[in-house]
């Protein structure tokens, strides 16, 4: 009997120190998830120490400190919803893992943002709204409410999951403040037209461009009876086309002048594409060296091909996209007078690397769930899809970046995975050549026999998902109107509440 209170208390020793066990292992499950918004939260303070740096002895810098906190905030969101178009397709056909993809996306992201940003930086902060015809001080607090709304639309997007495109976000923004502020007549509406033609055409254009690719790999590469050597002849081609189209895009970058004329920046392009071909050539040769005759074989010669085009995507990305985080850092900066750009109108490299890296934080923060998303879920992705899906995406993305023109690249890059699904659904029913193959290949099913409605219907439906179509298709139709509603609404709150 003495014995048996120790047994008790022994026991229930040892049942409160398992519950304590499991609050902890309770408190850091929980935990894991606040370190994401933490990380968050301790950049948004470094950004605006970074900007008090530059600004401290300027007037309004407390305006311009706040805007550069905001600016950092959209830039995270941008890095969490719409890098991950820029990755997504590599991630999706496994070319590339997770992290690998957060890393070159990030480093890339941060050399557009700051070598090539500045054009598009200029339409986001000033040709949308007139800033001659509007005040210094209303023209401030008019960016700032659009940077605002446009954040918190783009994160409240990320959490649903739902790709929108972060430069209709902006664009509405600053038109929906703009008319808050001042009515409609400083907003530029023909500038609006072209934006919005650009919104239009470019994912259709990528779309097409993505699809033409893919032609040529299908036609020249994949229903060939040697596909080996058929991929030494193309790949090399291929590569050559993404190497001397970022070359002559470099070229009208990094020369302010226009001291060369079109013609010459192309020849400049098809020479540097020549050089990649023969160092694609030998490089794809040895590559080829043992393998088989066989699909899976030509996973192993794109692979290379799909990274450096998810580079040069995100490099494409940090240029064009970088603005619509910092243009109206950018023109509230000018408005108040607390920096100048360069003698080209170009906003303060300052002001870029807030963009740049906030870019960067946001996708390595909050990025793999979208990458996702775009990389699996829309169409069934293998290198040789994805890189046409990346390339064509780029081109089109540095053709908008060499005309100042805030284009999507959500719009682009789901635009080129729907292009590459659709050619898909249209190349196995009607394409003579792998109707052909597949006959001397004697596959089990043959495309010339009837086939069963319902069957065709689950293979459509597996090419491209219209249930993603649809609901991407939706979030685009409502993003301009409900950023600009909210901007309107957040610009009168801030002027009932500062001004």
């Amino acid at each position: 009997m003495p014995d048996r209170p120790a047994v008790l208390t022994k026991r229930t020793l040892d049942k409160d120190l398992d519950k304590l066990t499991h609050v902890e292992d309770a408190t850091k499950f929980v935990s894991r998830k606040l370190v994401a918004p933490g990380l968050g939260l301790i950049f948004l303070g470094l950004a605006m120490l970074f900007a008090g740096v530059y600004v401290f002895d300027r007037p309004s810098a407390v305006l311009v400190i706040a805007a550069a906190a905001l600016a950092a905030y959209m830039a995270m969101n941008i890095g969490a919803n719409d890098v991950t178009n820029n990755v997504g397709a590599a991630v999706g056909a496994r070319a590339m893992t997770m992290g690998q993809a957060l890393v070159i996306a990030a480093i890339f992201e941060i050399l557009g943002a700051t070598v090539a940003g500045g054009e598009v930086v200029k339409t986001i902060s000033s040709s949308i709204v007139d800033t001659v015809q509007v005040p210094p001080g209303t023209l401030s607090w008019i960016m700032m409410a659009a940077l605002m709304a446009a954040a918190l639309w783009i994160n409240l997007a990320t959490w649903l999951n739902a790709p929108v495109s972060t430069t209709h976000a902006i664009v509405g923004a600053v038109i929906g403040a703009g008319v808050g502020a001042v009515g409609p007549e400083p907003v530029n509406w023909r500038v609006m037209i072209e934006i919005t033609s650009a919104w239009v055409t470019s994912p259709l254009l990528g779309g097409v461009i993505a699809a033409g690719l893919l032609f040529i790999v299908k036609t020249f590469i994949i229903y060939r009876d040697d596909k080996i050597a058929a991929a030494r002849r193309w790949v090399p081609v291929l590569i050559a086309m993404m190497i001397g189209g970022f070359a002559s895009y470099m070229v009208l970058q990094i020369e302010a002048t226009n001291e060369f004329s079109p013609i010459t920046i192309i020849l400049f392009g098809i020479a540097v594409g020549c050089l990649g071909w023969l160092a694609a050539r030998s490089f794809v040769r040895r590559q080829a060296v043992g393998l088989e005759n066989r699909n899976s074989s030509l996973r192993v010669l794109f692979q290379i091909p799909l990274i450096g085009s998810a580079a040069l995507l995100s490099f494409a990305h940090g240029a064009n996209d970088v603005s619509n985080a910092v243009g109206p850092l950018s023109a509230i900066v000018r408005a108040v007078g607390a920096s100048a750009g360069d003698v080209h109108g170009n906003p303060p490299v300052w002001v870029l690397l807030i963009g740049a890296f906030g870019i960067s934080v946001g996708l390595l923060l909050f990025g793999p769930r979208l990458i996702r998303l775009v990389g699996e879920q829309i169409t069934k992705l293998n290198p040789m899809r994805a890189y046409c899906v990346a390339l064509s995406t780029a081109l089109t993305v540095i053709v908008a970046s060499w005309f100042g023109m805030p284009v999507s690249t959500t719009h682009i890059a789901v635009g080129s995975v729907f292009g590459v699904g659709f050619f898909r659904e249209w190349y196995t029913r009607h394409s003579k050549r792998r109707i052909e193959y597949m006959h001397r290949r004697a596959e089990s099913w043959a495309l010339d026999e009837p086939e069963d409605p319902n069957t065709h219907e689950v293979r459509r439906r597996y090419l491209v998902r219209r249930s993603h179509f649809m609901t991407i298709i939706a979030a685009w139709i409502i993003t301009v109107p409900a950023s600009a509603a909210l901007a309107a609404v957040i610009y009168w709150a801030m002027f009932a509440l500062f001004v």
